[in-house]
């Protein structure tokens, strides 16, 4: 049994995009994002799964993401990646590959909301399923104009009858990510957020 880590910036209300882009611009928490899914032992690496949207929003100068491995999922199986990563067309395809791999530490999800949605549904029973969500909460301002979201799943009202999701404390999330993650609420650009981390019940 294989399991994942989803890795997300959301606001309150879940919202995570707005017309394809980020609608925040946090480059502390984009360099936390890169040390995070890149901290692994020696001699093993991390995978990142993405959709091709998701892909396309990285600029084009920084794919593939480095010392990670990269899986990208689309439907056209003649899409050209113009770059050294993997290519599936199907995302269980590219589960079973990343978290068999003896090279990889960590297999992490990393968005869009298709691919969020489709992993958050798999059951623990899965070969492959999430077991952890790195969350970064986005508190302040709304973004009231994001058209984007991820699945209410860590509600109290969404977890009833269903498989729990727990917070851990601050300190877990530090010896999980292997490095002092900054605590308590942030402040940058404008924006107040806090890095969290979520584990499956089951």
């Amino acid at each position: 049994m294989s399991r994942l880590t989803l890795i997300v910036a959301a606001t309150k209300n879940n919202g995570i995009g707005y017309k394809g882009r980020l609608p925040w611009r946090l480059p502390k928490e984009m360099a936390y994002f890169s040390r995070v899914t890149t901290h692994a032992p020696d001699g093993r690496v991390n995978a990142v799964i993405m959709g091709r949207n998701t892909w396309e929003s990285i600029p084009s100068k920084f794919r593939p993401l480095p010392k990670r491995t990269n899986y990208v999922i689309s439907n056209n199986g003649e899409y050209s990646l113009n770059a050294p990563a993997t290519l599936r067309n199907d995302l269980e395809t590219a589960l079973g590959e990343a978290a068999t791999s003896e090279e990889h530490h960590r297999v992490f999800v990393i968005g869009g909301v298709t691919l969020y949605t489709q992993c958050l549904a798999l059951p623990s029973s899965s070969p492959t399923f999430v077991d952890r969500i790195l969350l970064t909460r986005v508190f302040s301002p709304a973004f009231e104009e994001c058209d984007t979201f991820m699945p209410d799943i860590l509600s109290e009202k969404e977890q009833e009858g269903k498989e729990r999701w727990e917070q851990t404390s601050h300190a877990e999330l530090s010896s999980w990510a292997g490095f002092d993650v900054p605590e308590g609420i942030q402040s940058e650009n404008g924006v107040e957020y806090e890095f969290q981390m979520w584990i499956r019940v089951v």
